[in-house]
């Protein structure tokens, strides 16, 4: 058949050819046991391979990848959710149909739901389904191919996990959203995607081409675009073997003023992949990652070492650790409040931490405790009114006072904030105690364009590149250069270089990036 091209978004750099695989595909067939026992047993089975397949991804993930899998998991074993797939085998129906209809019930539920966070996690709830049900037909946990595109409405952040990465590939979504976490997986493994394609159907006989940067599917290419292909590669492989040169050469614009490339991590792990000479620093090291729901709260020590290990691996750079930023799409039982009407609006971040005094004084000891390895900095999330500065500096001065009671050597760290709420981006001088400024650019794109960074149906809509987003950095990078207060600047944007000239032109001069952009940021910077 003639080729086909459909555009879509960008979602993250890269071309890609290789043959199409469909995840909406139907399941095999499957022969019901024929007796409510076997079907229960079945089920049973279906889920218990599900839950070991889900655990076994966490062991090795971190981060918000880690918190998604451990609520899948803690799913997967509340007898709640089994309850009416039983009820309906029991009424005759085979395990399939009767797991499809009580999850899609349940589904259904938490979309409706006014509760922005329920309806986020309608997507995991639709993976546990499609899991079981892969087991249940004898599909195994995964239907991703290696070296294949995937192509589906949307795709799991568990799948893509799941899927080797290093035989190359690439992803094609009729809608999803280039600020989803699978998104932020891609750009991080460097494998390209496009999203909001419109309606895909399965009929494609060959390959198919990914552009991600253009935010391009080409289905069935002819001869001319397999050539146009190969051109492009070889231009992107040749821009890598220009951008590597910049790896370990320090930040510089066009004129020799230097910028500070700082590099955002979320575990421990992450160290083991990266040169710190690559870097000026740790800018955002995301705590959140010892704090997993359904696993025991971390205790001082345990907190003690991770923090430290950071510290050692930057030999002597500063490394900025954010406090504990649960709450809205990353709850943690026994800690996040449950029935919030809208947790992204509720109990989070730093509000949540200073309501409880206990968690947060164990990660302030530890964090006290790690200062003396080297420059930590702390940086406090969601910030929105001075009270909540002075309420942490306080608990910080009392920790470090019990510890030195103790004969417990501690240092006082830095305290900075992230600006990330609109209140404060607007109002910098009510934080002019602040130790440093970080903005969180993601969070502030989702608050200021009320449009939620996940949601297909409001992507276009949460645009960092929006004038009212440059706008408020701008303000927040003048206050701060007026003030003596360093800014820097820690979301996805800093990580994307379109925004690159913006951000310069606001006056940044510190960025924190995805520590697989350093190269490509270091090589567009020496063009501005």
């Amino acid at each position: 058949m003639a080729a086909l091209e459909l555009k879509g978004r960008p979602a993250s750099d890269g071309i890609y050819c290789g043959p199409a695989v469909y995840l909406d595909k139907a399941l095999p067939t499957r022969t019901s046991t024929g007796t409510p026992q076997g079907e229960k047993a079945a089920l049973d089975a279906a889920i218990a391979e599900a839950i070991a397949g889900v655990s076994l991804l966490m062991e090795r993930s971190e981060g918000e990848a880690a918190d998604i899998l451990a609520f899948q998991v803690a799913m997967l074993e509340d007898d709640a959710l089994q309850l009416p797939a039983c009820e309906r085998i029991d009424r005759g129906a085979a395990a399939d149909a009767a797991w499809t209809a009580a999850l899609d019930d349940e589904i259904a539920g938490y979309q409706e739901s006014d509760d922005e966070y329920f309806r986020a996690r309608a997507a995991d709830l639709t993976d546990i389904r499609d899991r079981v049900l892969r087991h249940l037909s004898g599909a195994g946990n995964t239907q991703a191919v290696a070296g294949a595109v995937l192509l589906a409405e949307d795709i799991a952040p568990t799948l893509f996990l799941e899927t080797d990465w290093s035989q190359g590939g690439a992803i094609a979504l009729s809608g999803g959203s280039a600020s989803s976490h699978v998104a932020m997986l891609a750009r991080a493994r460097g494998v390209p995607m496009t999203v909001g394609l419109g309606p895909i159907s399965a009929f494609a006989t060959g390959d198919v081409i990914v552009d991600g940067g253009q935010g391009v599917l080409t289905i069935d290419p002819d001869d001319a675009q397999r050539a146009a292909y190969v051109r492009r590669q070889s231009v992107l492989s040749e821009q890598r073997v220009i951008e590597s040169r910049y790896l370990f050469e320090p930040a510089q614009l066009k004129d020799g003023s230097p910028v500070q490339i700082l590099i955002n991590v979320a575990g421990v792990e992450e160290l083991d992949h990266i040169d710190p000479r690559c870097c000026d620093g740790i800018g955002l090291m995301r705590s959140e990652f010892l704090f997993r729901d359904g696993s025991p709260l971390p205790d001082e020590d345990q907190q003690y070492s991770a923090y430290r290990r950071f510290i050692e691996w930057a030999e002597g750079r500063p490394v900025t650790i954010r406090t504990l930023d649960i709450g809205g799409d990353k709850p943690v039982r026994g800690l996040t409040p449950e029935g919030e009407s809208n947790p992204f609006l509720g109990l989070r971040g730093v509000r949540l931490t200073l309501a409880r005094p206990d968690v947060f004084a164990s990660q302030l000891r530890a964090l006290a405790r790690a200062a003396v390895h080297g420059p930590l900095k702390v940086m406090l999330p969601m910030v929105t009114v001075p009270d909540e500065v002075e309420n942490t500096r306080q608990l910080l001065a009392n920790c470090i006072a019990d510890l030195e009671r103790e004969h417990i050597a501690c240092a006082t760290p830095p305290l900075g904030i992230m600006i990330e709420v609109p209140a404060a981006a607007i109002a910098p001088e009510l934080f002019s105690t602040a130790a440093f400024f970080s903005i969180g650019s993601n969070d502030l794109t989702q608050y200021v364009t009320a449009s939620s960074r996940d949601g297909a149906a409001v992507a276009a809509l949460n645009d960092s590149g929006h004038p009212a987003i440059a706008r408020l950095i701008g303000g927040v990078t003048a206050f701060g250069r007026a003030n003596g207060i360093p800014v820097s600047l820690c979301g996805d944007m800093a990580s994307e270089t379109t925004h690159l000239s913006v951000l310069i032109a606001a006056g940044l001069r510190s960025l924190s990036v995805a520590p697989s952009r350093v190269a490509r940021i270091k090589a567009a910077l020496a063009e501005l």
